[in-house]
């Protein structure tokens, strides 16, 4: 699984099945992008940072550049589990919704040492994309956490999470 490849657009029909999330991402991507020189992108595959540089060249074009600095803000595409539900891309396993829960409780609460504590082998199972990407955020110190979209739209969770961290 890739964060949410409806979001290119190459992969969008006449209707938007996720208009949502779509104006989530973008509006959290302009405000990640606001006032920043650059910004890193973590991405857990080529799809996956196909659809980070889709929503970074929307928002802001001139942000975009090969080699991020270190002090850049980062945007890390992940998602939780694609086993919620029968129909779920990954049919149902009774594990996903614990797994999406705890997840959730992190993001929300900028927990990133919880992130760090994540079960890489049952995200992998779980068909959670990114997660690893999620962990590596485990040194950060959380100011402020703003979840503009939780839903879990075809069984797949998704959340767009800003979090503001100290310098």
């Amino acid at each position: 699984m890739a964060p949410v490849l409806a979001l290119l657009p190459e992969y969008a029909g006449r209707e938007d099945p996720v208009a949502e999330l779509r104006a989530a991402a973008t509006s959290a991507v302009a405000w990640l992008v606001d006032g920043a020189d650059g910004v890193r992108i973590v991405a857990a595959d080529v799809q996956a940072e196909r659809v980070g540089t889709h929503l970074l060249e929307s928002s802001a074009p001139h942000r975009v550049r090969a080699r991020s600095q270190a002090d850049d803000p980062v945007l890390v595409l992940a998602n939780g589990s694609a086993k919620r539900t029968e129909k779920a891309p990954g049919h149902l396993d009774d594990r996903a919704v614990a797994f999406d829960d705890a997840l959730g409780a992190a993001l929300a609460a900028g927990d990133a040492s919880a992130l760090a504590g994540l079960d890489l082998t049952l995200a992998a199972e779980l068909w959670a994309s990114g997660i690893d990407g999620l962990a590596s955020l485990g040194g950060l110190s959380v100011e402020e956490a703003v979840v503009d979209y939780a839903d879990d739209p075809y069984g797949v969770a998704y959340w767009v999470v800003r979090w503001t961290c100290a310098s």
